[in-house]
């Protein structure tokens, strides 16, 4: 069956970095878009990126486009999302989609 693996969150300041992983298997990677989603406390969950199976499209919601960076590597069945210039607003549980699947969350903390 499906199973994606989140990693990569952590605790980092206004204006900081953090790179998140994602890994998957059961199900043919290279054929499958991917998507990156984030839910925090009390609010719904929103998503924040997509991309082709190839990794030749990107999507972003307008709140990220420009600070982060969704992409893949098919050899390694994972898809990464890069975070620059982290704001207070992108505290959350950040969880990899696919196909009705999602991964358990990785918690990431923006604070100074």
């Amino acid at each position: 069956q499906v199973q994606l693996v989140d990693s990569g969150g952590g605790l980092v300041q206004p204006g900081g970095s953090l790179r998140l992983s994602c890994a998957a298997s059961g199900f043919t990677f290279r054929s499958a878009p991917m998507s990156w989603y984030r839910q925090a406390p009390g609010k719904e969950r929103e998503w924040v990126a997509r991309i082709s199976s190839t990794g030749g499209s990107r999507n972003y919601a307008d709140f990220v486009k420009g600070r982060f960076t969704i992409s893949r590597d098919n050899a390694k069945n994972t898809v990464t999302l890069q975070m620059n210039n982290l704001k207070l607003e992108d505290t959350a549980v950040y969880y990899c989609y696919y196909g009705g699947s999602w991964g358990q969350g990785t918690q990431v903390t923006v604070s100074s």
